[in-house]
Parts: C-alpha cells; sequence; structure tokens
C-alpha cells in the first residue's frame, strides 16, 4: 500500500522545524566545542607565575565585605550574570585568608611595606576588622612601614586605615565618620494600602524583630534598647581609632553644627579639614604617593613602585587545596554564617540539618577531639535552631568539648545554638542575647473581597484546609490567634528553660536579661550570658586546652562541594581570572534607589526564608547596623 503523501502545510512547517533543528545543532555544536576548548585552557593551561621583587609592598587592594564564610554562588549564574550586564553579587573576602597572607608577608623579606587601598572595602564588623588589624600590627613588628591612601574613607575603611603607620588623602578626598545606626525599612501602611492583613505573636518586651510589618516607625522599646548596644559599638570604636591615632575622643564630630564649625575653619575644604584634626597624615596626588613608595620599596617596569596584590601574593601563599594529615588530632571548626532556615542550606546560610550534619561529622571523626562552633547569625527558624542544638549537645555526651565563639553577630536563633556549648566566647563588639519568639502570619482576606475573590468549600473538622493554605484567603480567627499565641509562649518558655539549664541559670534571672533585648558581647558578660571576651584563635586554644591537646590541627569542617560543581567552580574560576570572560559595563544608578531597592528585596527574601515548620523563630531584625 503506497505512503500516504504528507500534505503541503504539514510539509511546510516540517521544513521550518527541520530548518530549526539544524540551527539549533549547529549553534550548540559550537557552544561545545567552544566549551571543550575553554574547559582545556582553564585547567591544562599555563599560568604567568606571580613574581616578587626582592623588595617589594603588599598591595592590600581589597574588594567586597569581610566574611566568615564565603556564600555558596553558583558559578555557570554568576558567570552568566556578569556576561549579560546583570549587577554582579558583592565580592567577598574571608577574614581567614586575608590574615593568612599579612601573616605571610610579614616573614616574607621581600615584603618591605604594606600599601591598604580600602576603597572597595564593603561591610565588615568591628570584630573581624580587629582580626585583620591585628594581623597589621603584627606586621609592623619587624621594622616594615604601612601605609594607607585613598581619596575618600568610609568608617569601616578608616578604621583599618588607622592601623597604618602614615595615612594619606587624595587633595579631593575626605573622610566621613558617622557613626553607628539602626534604621529599618517599615511597611505597615504599605500593607494595608494592599488590604493586607497582619497577624503577629509574640513575647519579649524588646522583641522588635516584627515591627517593620506592623508599625510606621520603631517602639520606644526598640529605640531604648538599640541605642545602648549602638553607643556600646561606638565608644569601642573611638577608643580604637583615638588610641591608634593618638587625639582625643572629643576630636570625632557627633553634630552637624560642630562638623560645620570644622569644614568652615577649614574653608570648606574637606581634605584640609581630614588633616587639621589629625584623621590624616598628608595630602598627596597619586604621582606623590607613588613617588614616596618608590622611595621605599623601588621602582619597576610600569613606573611605579615595586608590588604584589592581595590576590597575586594570596595565590602564592594561600594553599589550593586543603590537605588533612590522618595523623593529627584536631580540633574542629563549624561556621553557622546567615540566616538559620529549616531544612539543608549552601554555605552562607544555615540549614538546621545541614549545619547539624557537618557537627555529626565531628562527632564521628576519632582524630577530632574539641569542636568550635564559629557564630555569625541573627537567628531564623526555632525548629532548625534546636535541631542544631542537640548535636551540640551529643558532642558533648561524647567527650567532646565545643566552645561558641561569637563573630559580628549571634543573636536569637544564633544564641540558641551558642547556648548548649561547654563555653561562650565572644568578642567585646558582638551582637548578641535578643533571646525572644515570635511568629508573623500575612492573610489576604480583604484583598481577596477587593479583587472579588473567595475560597469556599466543606471538610470534615475546622481544622481542614490548614495544611491548604485556607488560613492564608480567609483570615484567622479568634481560637487560631490564641491557638499561635500559646505555642509562642511555650517556645519562648522553652527557650528560657534550655538557655538557663545549660548557662546554670533560673529561668527568672535569665528572663531578666532575655525579653528580646539585645546586649553587647561585653554586656552580656556582666549577665552571664557569655563566659569569655576574645578572639576565633582564643576561643580555638581554649578547646584544645579543654581536650588536653598540646599538638593539634585546625579542621575546618564544611560542606562538600559536589564534583559536578567543583569542576564548574575551578574551570569559571580560571577563565574569569585570565579574562576570558566577557562582561558589558553597568549604566550608573542613583545609589540611594538602588539602596532602597535592595533594602526592600532583602527584607522580603528574608520573609521567603523564614520556613519553620511550626512558623516559630527567634531572630533579630534590629541586629542590621548601618
Amino acid at each position: 500500500m503506497a505512503e500516504k503523501k504528507k500534505g503541503i502545510i504539514r510539509r511546510f512547517f516540517g521544513a521550518i522545524w527541520a530548518v530549526y533543528k539544524g540551527f539549533r545543532s549547529t549553534v550548540l555544536n559550537i557552544i561545545f566545542i567552544l566549551f571543550v576548548i575553554l574547559i582545556g585552557s582553564a585547567i591544562f593551561g599555563g599560568g604567568d607565575k606571580v613574581k616578587v621583587a626582592k623588595t617589594s609592598a603588599l598591595y592590600l587592594n581589597l574588594r567586597g565585605d569581610l566574611v566568615e564564610e564565603k556564600r555558596f554562588v553558583d558559578p555557570i549564574a554568576a558567570i552568566m550574570n556578569q556576561s549579560l550586564g546583570g549587577q554582579e553579587e558583592t565580592p567577598e573576602i574571608l577574614v581567614s585568608d586575608l590574615v593568612a597572607v599579612i601573616n605571610h608577608a610579614a616573614k616574607d623579606n621581600r615584603i618591605q611595606a604594606m600599601v591598604l587601598d580600602l576603597s572597595g572595602l564593603g561591610r565588615a564588623s568591628l570584630d573581624k576588622m580587629l582580626a585583620v588589624g591585628s594581623a597589621i600590627e603584627n606586621f609592623k613588628q619587624g621594622g616594615k612601614k604601612v601605609f594607607a591612601y585613598g581619596a575618600f574613607f568610609a568608617q569601616n575603611q578608616y578604621f583599618l586605615a588607622s592601623y597604618a603607620d602614615q595615612i594619606s588623602l587624595e587633595p579631593m578626598g575626605a573622610v566621613i565618620l558617622e557613626g553607628y545606626g539602626s534604621y529599618p525599612m517599615f511597611y505597615k501602611s504599605a500593607l494595608e494600602k494592599l488590604k493586607v492583613s497582619t497577624h503577629v505573636f509574640r513575647v519579649g518586651t524588646y522583641k522588635s524583630a516584627v515591627e517593620p510589618y506592623t508599625r510606621d516607625d520603631m517602639s520606644a522599646e526598640a529605640k531604648e534598647a538599640n541605642i545602648a548596644w549602638l553607643n556600646a559599638l561606638w565608644q569601642e570604636y573611638k577608643e580604637q581609632v583615638a588610641g591608634r591615632r593618638g587625639f582625643a575622643l572629643d576630636n570625632f564630630d557627633e553634630t552637624f553644627a560642630g562638623l560645620y564649625a570644622k569644614v568652615a575653619a577649614a574653608e570648606g575644604d574637606l581634605s584640609k579639614y581630614a588633616l587639621e584634626n589629625k584623621l590624616v597624615d598628608s595630602i598627596q596626588t597619586r604621582e606623590e604617593f607613588r613617588r614616596s613608595l618608590i622611595a621605599v620599596v623601588g621602582k619597576n617596569d610600569k613606573n611605579t613602585y615595586n608590588h604584589v596584590t592581595f590576590d597575586d601574593y594570596s595565590k602564592l601563599v594561600l594553599p589550593a587545596k586543603q590537605f588533612d594529615n590522618p595523623m593529627t588530632e584536631k580540633v574542629a571548626v563549624v561556621v553557622a554564617r546567615g540566616m538559620i532556615i529549616d531544612g539543608t542550606a549552601k554555605a552562607g546560610t544555615i540549614g538546621g540539618d545541614s549545619t547539624a550534619a557537618l557537627l555529626r561529622r565531628a562527632r564521628h571523626d576519632d582524630k577530632v577531639k574539641a569542636v568550635v562552633l564559629r557564630i555569625d547569625s541573627g537567628g531564623g527558624s526555632a525548629f532548625a535552631s534546636e535541631v542544631i542544638g542537640q548535636e551540640i549537645t551529643l558532642l558533648r555526651e561524647a567527650g567532646k568539648p565545643v566552645i561558641a565563639s561569637m563573630g559580628a553577630v549571634a543573636a536569637s536563633g544564633g544564641y540558641w545554638i551558642a547556648a548548649p556549648a561547654n563555653e561562650i566566647w565572644a568578642a567585646p563588639t558582638t551582637i548578641t542575647g535578643s533571646i525572644g519568639i515570635f511568629g508573623l502570619m500575612h492573610t489576604l482576606e480583604n484583598a481577596m473581597q477587593t479583587l472579588g475573590l473567595n475560597v469556599d468549600g466543606v471538610g470534615t473538622t475546622e481544622l481542614a484546609g490548614l495544611s491548604a493554605g485556607v488560613p492564608l484567603f480567609k483570615g484567622l480567627n479568634d481560637p487560631m490567634k490564641d491557638l499561635m499565641q500559646l505555642l509562642i509562649e511555650r517556645g519562648y518558655s522553652e527557650f528560657l528553660t534550655m538557655v538557663g539549664k545549660n548557662r546554670n541559670m533560673s529561668v527568672e534571672a535569665v528572663d531578666k536579661v532575655a525579653q528580646g533585648r539585645v546586649w553587647t558581647g561585653r554586656m552580656a558578660q556582666e549577665f552571664g550570658l557569655v563566659d569569655k571576651l576574645g578572639t576565633f584563635d582564643d576561643a580555638i586554644a581554649r578547646a584544645a586546652e579543654m581536650a588536653g591537646l598540646d599538638n593539634y590541627d585546625v579542621k575546618v569542617i564544611q560542606q562538600e562541594l559536589s564534583p559536578t560543581e567543583q569542576f564548574f567552580v575551578d574551570m569559571f574560576g580560571a577563565a574569569q581570572a585570565k579574562g576570558w570572560v566577557p562582561s558589558f559595563g553597568q549604566s550608573m544608578q542613583n545609589r540611594a534607589l538602588r539602596q532602597l531597592s535592595q533594602q526592600v528585596q532583602q527584607d522580603f527574601l528574608l520573609m521567603n526564608q523564614f520556613n519553620d515548620p511550626n512558623g516559630i523563630y527567634s531572630y533579630c531584625l534590629s541586629c542590621q547596623i548601618h
């Protein structure tokens, strides 16, 4: 039987489809070939070896935020985003890497000086900058000089610059030290305009995490609590900087009138104002600064002073891979950075299950004799916090001492996971406490009416439809609200009891310093919430002492990338370093509007991460400082 001939329309679209498949196949083959070439070049291509002159300066050109742990960034998404002109994720610098590089340079006879270029430095908490500053002081002990130079020094940048032997400012530059503040965005009126109902359940007079969704301004209680720890941080900042720069605390300008008087005396010249008030040592053009460094370390073939950049020197001194010596006993370090959420999470966020798994690895590793949990978190899911806390208790029961080392923030859920440790160590400037619980729900019953929508039906019980999200559209009735508040009060009671048990305090004593109130590390020690003030290294040494270790290695236990993830990280990292990734410049945006949009985006991203199975949270929103 003869085959039936296809119709003209089918043949027409069939031809188009064939052309499309051929085009697609060709394009994909070209991309694949380029991909293979890129892989081979990245993996097998030899790079130029970093060279350091016999007399050179370590050019510490820092770009990004100082962090305890780098967040996981999908390498393919990052490269595609950058290539297409998308907004680049803020770069991050590991504090441990930076300290290691500086300490190595201190012993390197070729490195005769250090230049601090801090123009690209972003967020950095005081405890992290103190760790870097300690390394800079160590560098200077060998008689090596440190120079800071820039056009503009913001507060964090100036704090690190104050460790330099000489701070130089460009002729039209400025130094602005504004102090610390906490200024969250408030959404109450906006939510009302959208007819979104907000339901809050909380315990704690000072538990202000939900205020941005229930008020249009900061409550008096939140202001009282926040100004106390903000003033403590500002006092620490001033004492540190004034001590290194050799001027009095009243040299800091804290009013516009005081600043105006000094700037007016300098004839409106901000660089002159900085010089006259001893904030900087000299005003130099870039060429003058280059010449002054040439006199110290010599001149290279590019007509500037001999130097090696931070990135290049890092490649020389930091191992590409961490190797574990199977013969030595270990103090394990587990970093808990970011919001605490239920389940698993990549680096930069604390997953209850994934962080518990890291602690469990330490418990079952016979070579690990003690554990330091390094915390930099404002909290999150109460359930996930308890999952992590249980693993810490199991470590202690296994005879392995646990030290909780608090970084910039260890508040709310961040304190929850610290409490079960044998000892809690904090920096004087750590933001901690915020012991309180809350629940937050938004419902759309009024918005549904405005849109002419409704959800209706029947169920065998009053609870039917709960898991399907019916209350989101129908609203919460009084019995539902009463039940939620009961659960929150129970959660708060469990929080107090857990802290009291682990801190050898009565529940009443814990409640007096709880209620959601935020403290600095120094304050928390006075109240018994913290055992010792000290650095991360101090905490590691204490863990080793408690385990009876004299000779030991420090082992960082972290999530391992899958072979595929590691492959792409290595490949695209090499390609990016060689400049093979195209980048189309971004147009300049208004900085204030950009910050506003980022604030709103971060707040709602935060809400999206609230995934506690019981809807109960211990989170400190006010612990964000600006």
